[in-house]
């Protein structure tokens, strides 16, 4: 798969996040060889768990891996640092960002630690996280731990 046709799937995610009444930040999680292992999607609200973002939504959906170092992370956003947490506690090997400009997390940070990330730069995933920060200002500061 190429890595347009991986976030693909993360936004497909994200949509229907979004379409709960969610956050709208997908993601997926893929072997080397672009097999889906699992995709998940931010449902802090969802499900009353502000332990649920969409990273360890696909991590959890992907079941147990016995080697995480040839898997890539794809995300919507630029991964939080608990999120950026996950990838290196289990040492996800690559992350495919769509975009970084409405969030900057660890990726910078994940990369000096030996992690492949590449950002996208996504249109698609810039304009739902702009459309969504407008119009939900104090949920978004809540999912990224802003006092408000």
């Amino acid at each position: 798969m190429t890595p347009e046709e991986m976030l693909d799937v993360a936004v497909g995610e994200a949509r229907k996040g979004l379409a709960e009444g969610g956050i709208p930040i997908g993601a997926a999680l893929f072997s080397a060889d672009g097999v889906l292992l699992g995709s998940g999607r931010n449902r802090r609200v969802q499900n009353d768990d502000p332990s649920v973002h969409g990273e360890t939504d696909a991590f959890r959906n992907a079941g147990r891996q016995r080697d995480y170092r040839s898997t890539v992370m794809v995300t919507t956003l630029s991964p939080c640092w608990y999120c950026s947490g996950l990838v290196r506690q289990f040492n996800i090997g690559a992350v495919l960002i769509g975009e970084s400009r409405t969030f900057t997390g660890g990726h910078d940070w994940l990369a000096e630690n030996g992690v492949a990330v590449t950002v996208l730069d996504d249109e698609r995933c810039i304009s739902m996280m702009t459309e969504f920060i407008e119009a939900n200002p104090a949920l978004w500061n809540e999912d990224i731990g802003v006092a408000q």
